[in-house]
């Protein structure tokens, strides 16, 4: 087989594990949407293992750091019994914002893999990139566009939801 066969077969294999892991993660953002929460969800992948999963849990727990990132790479810590990501990937459904962009670098995770890019907060190349800034001293891989469409699709709905909501209860309180 010549190397851009074998190129081309390493890529088309990533591509279906990337599809996968974003799927859980996918899965996740679901279940922070069914508790009310902005629906993000993150997996963190070791050896091709789910050692580490969350979803946005800051408004169930008070607690602003409670990012799906955040919590995903807590249990892959605890997992593998060290605070260093080495050869870990995460999967998120949104582009990490600068908090959680920070922590990767901390952390020392090889690759991102995220689906929806966050032109308001997104530190991994939308608004800011934390990621490979060459002035710290870790670099990540990133991967964007996984699930895109479905993980946007999940978003928007969300807000425009919650935006009908506040719209509603704006006119319940001038009506009552």
């Amino acid at each position: 087989m010549s190397s851009t066969k074998e190129l081309a077969v390493i890529e088309k294999q990533q591509d279906e594990l990337d599809n996968k892991f974003m799927q859980r993660a996918y899965q996740l953002a679901q279940q922070a949407e069914s508790h009310d929460e902005i629906p993000v969800g993150a997996v963190v992948v070791f050896d091709g293992e789910i050692i580490g999963e969350g979803f946005n849990q800051s408004i169930m727990l008070n607690d602003p750091s409670a990012h799906a990132e955040m919590l995903a790479i807590r249990q892959a810590g605890q997992k593998l019994d060290n605070y260093r990501m080495l050869d870990c990937t995460l999967y998120v459904t949104l582009e990490p914002c600068p908090m959680c962009a920070g922590l990767l670098v901390h952390s020392r995770i090889k690759r991102l893999v995220y689906a929806a890019k966050d032109a308001k907060t997104g530190a991994a190349g939308s608004l800011i990139d934390l990621l490979n800034h060459q002035e710290l001293n870790h670099q990540v891989e990133v991967r964007d566009g996984v699930m895109a469409n479905e993980c946007s699709s999940l978003l928007s709905a969300f807000f425009k939801r919650r935006r009908a909501e506040k719209k509603s209860a704006k006119k319940a309180a001038k009506e009552g």
